[in-house]
């Protein structure tokens, strides 16, 4: 639906295991780091404050599919396609390459919600004005 929109990740040391391999786990906080930048490069946020409520994007569906390992210090590729943008809801690719390798393929799916003072949280249409934005 929407040209990728790329960022640059090091992989900290943090970031693995005993034998120097990202953590699975990594891949989802980079997806939402990718997630967040990608917003932000449309005049968005996953999170905000509007008429005394918060919005938001939360997720309700998250996959990664792994091809081969990411290690200490390597310099990932995270590309973020918007695949779907529907009724109330936004469907992502976050495609992870280390120079021409593809290291693994992730998809989320998020709700477009607000979250009331009384600690509710409901679904909602995704507003025109963020519908423009994202197209």
């Amino acid at each position: 639906m929407s040209a990728p929109f790329s960022i640059e990740r090091r992989v900290e040391f943090g970031d693995t295991d005993l034998a120097g391999i990202v953590h699975f786990s990594n891949f989802f906080k980079y997806m939402e780091v990718a997630e967040t930048a990608f917003l932000r490069s449309h005049g968005l946020s996953v999170s905000w404050s509007q008429d005394g409520e918060r919005r938001g994007f939360p997720r309700v569906s998250t996959t990664c599919d792994f091809k081969q390992p990411a290690f200490f210090e390597d310099v990932l590729t995270i590309s973020v396609t918007l695949e779907r943008l529907g009724k109330k809801s936004l469907s992502y690719r976050f495609d992870f390459r280390r120079g021409n390798d593809e290291i693994a393929v992730g998809r989320l799916t998020s709700v477009y919600c607000r979250s009331t003072p009384e600690h509710r949280v409901e679904s909602m249409e995704i507003p025109s004005e963020i519908r423009q934005k994202l197209s």
